[in-house]
């Protein structure tokens, strides 16, 4: 579910003729009938939810659209799953927790989001593990690729570089730190672990961290844009949802189950913009 978002997207290519996303109008995650269909139709073993409202400032305003979304839907698909004796593999996010960490955020933490979007993604994550399905909640953060959310303008990457090719002023926050994931990457480890026969919760990210602002710096750089960027803080930008502060994730699960660390996010921004050079 979520094909044709940046982890989706990923996902159908490195399936291949494995793997099949249903469009967006032939599924609705709030009418548990079509998600039962859906996934009984596909024949599927595995299934993965890449699907959220991530439209974090919206959410603060729409609770409703953003719980009917990452935890009802995604409860209608856990039991759908149950149904078909098929893994879900929910994809959650970093937005969890409240930034109060000061390393990196190891699964048993206890969770406590900032805003609407991180608790609805939270009350997923307690609904896939209480639906009676087999699961493997993965948790991640920053995700990017080329053709991002159109309903963003694209990525993180992609709207800044749009921005400063357009002579447009790049107020960036620098007070939030956390781990850019590269959605091939990142679709490339969510089978690798369904292959090691991982369940339960895991984070997954690729390696290193870095602030808003140094994502920002890092994407001129490798696409040779020049533009100024200001860094500025968290309360400065004023966004309706608070963030956390630090949302790095400890992949220690991951790992143990032999999954290799992700290549450092500056290498995965390269192989992103490498080709458009």
């Amino acid at each position: 579910m979520g094909g044709r978002g940046q982890l989706g997207r990923s996902l159908v290519e490195r399936l291949g003729a494995r793997g099949t996303a249903p469009a967006r109008d032939a599924l609705d995650l709030a009418q548990p009938a079509s998600v039962a269909q859906a996934v009984r139709a596909s024949g599927a073993s595995v299934v993965f939810n890449a699907a959220a409202y991530n439209a974090v400032d919206a959410a603060e305003s729409d609770p409703g659209a953003a719980f009917a979304v990452n935890a009802t839907g995604a409860l209608h698909l856990a039991r759908a799953c149950a149904e078909a004796g098929a893994l879900l593999v929910h994809v959650s996010t970093d937005y969890v927790f409240d930034g109060s960490d000061q390393a990196p955020i190891p699964e048993e933490r206890c969770p406590r989001p900032l805003g609407v979007y991180g608790a609805s993604k939270l009350a997923g994550e307690a609904l896939v593990a209480a639906s009676g399905a087999a699961h493997l909640i993965v948790r991640t953060s920053g995700v990017f690729a080329l053709g991002g959310s159109r309903d963003k303008g694209g990525s993180f990457v992609e709207r800044i570089l749009a921005r400063a090719r357009s002579g447009q002023p790049l107020r960036v926050v620098d007070d939030q730190v956390f781990a850019p994931t590269y959605a091939p990457d990142l679709a490339a480890a969510l089978l690798a672990l369904v292959e090691a026969g991982a369940h339960g919760l895991v984070h997954v990210t690729n390696s290193g961290s870095c602030s808003w602002h140094e994502l920002a710096l890092a994407a001129l750089r490798v696409a040779h844009v020049d533009a100024p960027v200001t860094p500025i803080s968290a309360r400065d930008l004023g966004a309706p949802a608070r963030r956390p502060a630090y949302s790095v994730l400890d992949g220690a699960r991951a790992r143990a189950l032999g999954l290799p660390a992700l290549r450092p996010w500056p290498e995965a921004l390269q192989a992103m913009l490498a080709p458009s050079r």
